[in-house]
């Protein structure tokens, strides 16, 4: 099975500086996506640390696995992966006051024949789109979430609550975080959307949806559109968005690799 890849940034309409950045390493099949949090240029150093230290990391170790490496091991390298970038922003924001409560939203995802190992932090999203459905596979860290899991809202009226932005996880802030993981099968002619929340905020689902079901065959067509979109909507905030097609019939997984090593060490 192979991939194609597309990515975009776009500083929408209000905002003067970008704090959204993509990473891909089409060759190991990684993409990588983060909304950046702080201070005066801080967002955009927080997500672009994570962006280019765990597609670097992450690139480098499926090198040297290959196609061996089981799921397992790939899921267990993510961790690492997110754990040593993670203390490495925690550690910059912790020694340089200008970079002081610095942090951001992930979503990593890579691509394996036939199946997606699907990683996440915050309110970034990634969704598979197949057969002209739309389905988000990715669950919010955040206040709205929980708010929708408990009964407090529903999620129509969570389109319009004033909490949109409040992350209840974050990359960088603390020395130990959590990375969501979980795992996706892939056909030929999926398509999965990652974006943040600058995208999510202003398209619906369904509008998301119409976009892509416009522009069947053609990645950069599809990803200028939407973040066309998320501006003609209000382009209240950066918009990132990553695509990527999965082509041709999957291969069996692996079954088996020789035992894992911890990065770097």
């Amino acid at each position: 099975m192979d991939f194609e890849f597309y990515s975009q940034t776009d500083t929408g309409r209000v905002r003067s500086n970008n704090e959204d950045s993509v990473a891909l390493d089409e060759a190991h099949g990684v993409a990588v996506l983060a909304d950046g949090m702080g201070g005066y240029a801080a967002g955009e150093v927080a997500s672009g640390m994570a962006c280019d230290f765990i597609r670097a990391e992450l690139g480098r170790w499926l090198g040297e696995a290959s196609v061996a490496a089981t799921d397992g091991d790939v899921r267990r390298a993510m961790d690492i992966c997110v754990d040593n970038a993670n203390r490495a922003i925690f550690g910059a924001a912790s020694s340089n006051p200008t970079y002081a409560g610095m942090g951001t939203t992930l979503v990593l995802g890579v691509f394996r024949s036939g199946r997606l190992l699907m990683g996440h932090i915050g309110d970034s999203r990634a969704y598979r789109w197949r057969d002209g459905v739309l389905q988000q596979i990715t669950k919010d860290h955040s206040l709205l979430q929980e708010q929708i899991d408990a009964g407090i809202l529903t999620p129509e009226q969570a389109q319009y609550s004033a909490n949109k932005n409040l992350v209840t996880r974050a990359l960088g802030v603390e020395d130990v975080v959590l990375l969501e993981s979980h795992q996706h099968d892939l056909v030929h002619g999926d398509v999965i959307l990652m974006c943040s929340d600058g995208l999510s905020d202003m398209l619906t689902d369904p509008e998301i949806a119409g976009v892509l079901a416009a522009y069947p065959h053609s990645l950069p067509e599809m990803g200028e559109a939407l973040v066309s979109a998320a501006n003609e909507a209000g382009g209240r905030d950066n918009i990132a968005v990553v695509l990527v097609r999965a082509q041709g019939d999957a291969d069996p997984a692996p079954r088996s690799w020789w035992p894992f090593k911890r990065l770097g060490g």
